[in-house]
């Protein structure tokens, strides 16, 4: 019974989101953490949304990735100016 409503909960919480954003939860160590916190809070124009999805696009097209979307990503945050960290 616990997975039916487990099962429910998933479904539901995909349909609330729009279909080209997903929710993503992780353990980050506190040094990591500390660290992004720290240039977030310096850099004004960024959030840790930006930096997390410019963490991931620019693994991912360092090792190989091919999506447009995901190239487009990494482009956009290689020529936006920021305030070095």
């Amino acid at each position: 019974m616990d997975q039916i409503n487990k099962k429910n909960l998933t479904d539901k919480k995909l349909v609330e989101c729009s279909s080209n954003k997903v929710s993503l939860e992780t353990e980050l160590s506190e040094t990591l953490y500390n660290t992004m916190k720290d240039f977030v809070l310096s850099n004004p124009t960024w959030d840790q949304y930006k930096l997390i999805n410019s963490a991931l696009a620019t693994f991912l097209v360092q090792n190989g990735c091919t999506d447009n979307s995901v190239s487009e990503i990494y482009l956009n945050q290689l020529f936006t100016p920021s305030k070095s960290f």
